[in-house]
Order: C-alpha cells, then structure tokens, then sequence
C-alpha cells in the first residue's frame, strides 16, 4: 500500500465527513474513520481520526494545495553539514589510511567519530554514505579532469581568498576542551594572510569578527572569493561586501583547487605552525601565538614564488589600497540589520525594551542596524538613509517635556 495516498483520495475522504452521523465536527470526523476508501486502483485504505483531522484544518487554511501530496523542500539535504564541512572532515582522517592498501567508508565514518571530528547525532552513516557518493568526495580524479590556468592577480587586494580550518583542541572557560577553526583571509597577489583568527565556533559571529579585523588591517579588497559553505553564503557577509564595495564570489562546489593559495597557505600552517609544541591553554593565548608566527615567519619571510617578502609585495600597491579607518561609523557597516514598525508614539521593540526613533517615523517601516555582540547601538535607516542613532526610551524625561509643571512642582 503506498505510504502517501492521493489527493483525490483525501477530498473524497474529506467529502465523507459531511455525511458521517454525528452532532459535532470531531464525532463525524470519528465515525468517517471508520469507513474503508478506495483509491483510482480499488486499493483499500483506512485512515486514523487524527489523519483526517489534519487533512480537514489544511484543506480550510490553504485549499485543495493543502492536501496535495508535496516533497520536502531540503529532501536530500543535511541540515546539519554541509558538503564542505565534510569533505574537510574526510580529509583530516586520510592521513591516517595512507599507508593502508584497503580502506571504506566505514573506515573513514568510524574515525571521523572517534578523532571528534564528526557526531553521530551531526551526520548518521547512511547520510555520509550518501553524501561521498552523490558529491564524489573520494573521487581525485574529478578535480584531475578539470581544465584549470594558473592565475595571479596583477596587483595587491584586487582578491582575498577566504577559508576555515579546522585547528587544535584549546580549553573553553569551563576548562572543556574544544576543537577551534581558524578562519583566514589571503590576498592573491601578494601572498599577504591579511588575517587569520581561531575560534571555537564556526558561525556568522566568528566570520563577521575576522572579515572585521582583515578589512581594517589590510584594506578592502575588490573581490572576496570563498566557498559555498553556510557561513559564507549568509545574509550578514553578503550586507558587509555591499556595503563596502567588495564583490563576493563563490567557488564551485568541491572545487578546492579553485582557491588553490588559501588551501596552500592551510598546509603551511599544518606543516610549520600546528606541529610545534603550542600552549593550547586557551584560545587567547593560541590566537598569540598564530599572529607573532604569521607576521614574523609567514608575512616577512621570502615566498618562493614571489621572490620576495609577503609584506614587501604589499607595499607596492598601497597607493591602489583602499583602507578603512576604524570609527564608529564604518563599525556600523559590519553590524547585522534587521526591519522595525515604527509605533504611533515614534518609538520600537528591539531585544526586550523600547527605543525611540531619532526622527519623526511614525507608522513607518524602517531598517536597524546593531552588532551582535554588544548591542549598545542602534541605527535606525530609512529609505536606504541614515536617519540617527536610537536610544532606550526615557519615559520620565518624556513626561517632563510634555508637562513642565512637573519638574517645577518637583523642584
């Protein structure tokens, strides 16, 4: 019998409920349980009062659409990892199978699991089953076959290459210990890490922190070029390169060759920096220890394919670069936004308390901007226009300008 009946099937069940005895909506739909349909084939189906229930409230709410039989939007999909995610997953465990002649996938999951890398409740086997086998992520030559030049910019910021990595284990503030990711932002020309940064999440807070850092230490860059990961593909990165003039791009999807200087700066750090015996106390003191190593051993040493310093190769093009002082004003450009209903007395709801409008937008919708992390400022935009800075509404002042008396009468 087929798990999903049609939707001629259920309006004719949806039709017997009129006929059903009983004086309420919830005996009829009762009593038409107990009936056996037919389908266009003649198969019998039986269906439970909570069935038809179901079928009856989205049939009133949405129409016969509501009982036509739909596929989940993200069938296929895992909403807990990405592609990306796990091919970077896979390749921190083949190390480990190098020397073996056979290994499976089984092989692969189990060490995922145990290494930490990956949950069980994140990704189940049949999933990264599915996953290597639909996205090719054991198939080397797949990148092989593909035409690929060789390519540099002619000069410095004109694109940043942008990746995570996943780092050692440092300790939490309870003491636990966490896998970190570092998220970096090379520049293509130069060879210059503009910024790197190791957190212990890999979300839109730790992005917008080092995009951040990089913008104000290196310039913004005409391009920013990453993969199609979560995080890179979300609303707030897409605001801030609009926002400051930088186009974002995209890689294909399993094209790691396509970011080639960023994944060959990742190995130098595997190679030269994470093989070191680091304290891996916190991630403060980890954070030290990776920026004194990239600016005096990555940034200020010859690279072999420029012939020269990083830095030096930067500094010929300053007069191209354009930098972003750091003020209040441009720390608004990475601050995440969000829509508002201006209420008939010029004031709006934002993270449990009242703020007033800095000009008169009464019955308007408009645009805020605040930073996540802090929330001590609000600015409220209108039209695409800055209209000011917001504040908490101050309900006693309100009352004295509206009635002077009272301050006289208080004094």
């Amino acid at each position: 019998m087929p798990s999903k009946p049609s939707a001629y099937l259920r309006m004719r069940v949806l039709g017997a409920i009129e006929f059903a005895p009983g004086k309420t909506i919830q005996e009829r739909i009762q009593n038409a349980a107990k009936n056996v349909f037919t389908d266009e084939e003649g198969k019998p189906y039986q269906f439970t009062w909570r069935t038809i229930s179901t079928w009856l409230y989205r049939y009133k709410s949405r129409g016969i659409t509501g009982v036509e039989n739909k596929s989940r939007s993200d069938k296929g999909l895992c909403r807990k990892i990405t592609p990306e995610e796990l091919l970077e997953a896979i390749n921190q465990v083949l190390p480990l199978f190098r020397e073996k002649e056979r290994y499976n996938k089984s092989d692969l999951y189990r060490a995922c699991i145990e290494k930490g890398i990956l949950r069980k409740e994140q990704i189940a086997w049949t999933t990264f089953y599915r996953f290597v086998r639909d996205y090719e992520l054991l198939k080397d030559d797949v990148e092989h076959n593909k035409k690929r030049l060789a390519f540099a910019m002619q000069y410095a910021n004109q694109l940043w290459q942008a990746d995570t990595l996943y780092g050692p284990y440092t300790r939490d503030e309870k003491g636990k210990p966490v896998q970190t990711r570092l998220i970096a932002f090379i520049d293509d020309a130069s060879r210059v890490l503009c910024h790197g940064q190791f957190f212990f999440n890999e979300n839109v807070e730790s992005l917008t922190t080092a995009l951040k850092a990089a913008f104000y230490k290196r310039g913004v860059p005409e391009q920013l070029y990453v993969d199609n990961g979560s995080i890179y593909t979300c609303q707030e990165i897409t605001l801030i390169c609009a926002r400051t003039g930088c186009i974002l791009r995209h890689a294909p999807l399993r094209d790691g060759a396509a970011k080639g200087k960023i994944e060959r700066f990742f190995r130098t750090v595997r190679l030269k920096f994470l093989n070191r015996q680091l304290d891996l106390s916190s991630l403060a003191v980890l954070n030290k220890q990776f920026s004194i190593w990239v600016e005096d051993e990555y940034n200020n040493v010859i690279h072999s394919s420029l012939g020269m310093k990083p830095l030096d190769r930067f500094g010929l093009d300053l007069s191209r670069i354009r930098f972003l002082p750091p003020d209040e004003v441009n720390d608004e450009l990475f601050f995440t936004e969000d829509t508002r209903v201006v209420n008939k007395d010029n004031t709006f709801s934002f993270d449990a308390s009242r703020y007033e409008a800095p000009v008169d937008l009464r019955a308007k919708t408009v645009t805020i901007r605040f930073d996540r992390h802090k929330r001590d400022r609000v600015i409220v935009y209108f039209k695409g226009e800055r209209m000011g800075v917001s504040q908490v509404v101050n309900f006693v002042a309100n009352a004295i300008k509206r009635n002077p008396d009272i301050e006289r009468s208080c004094s």
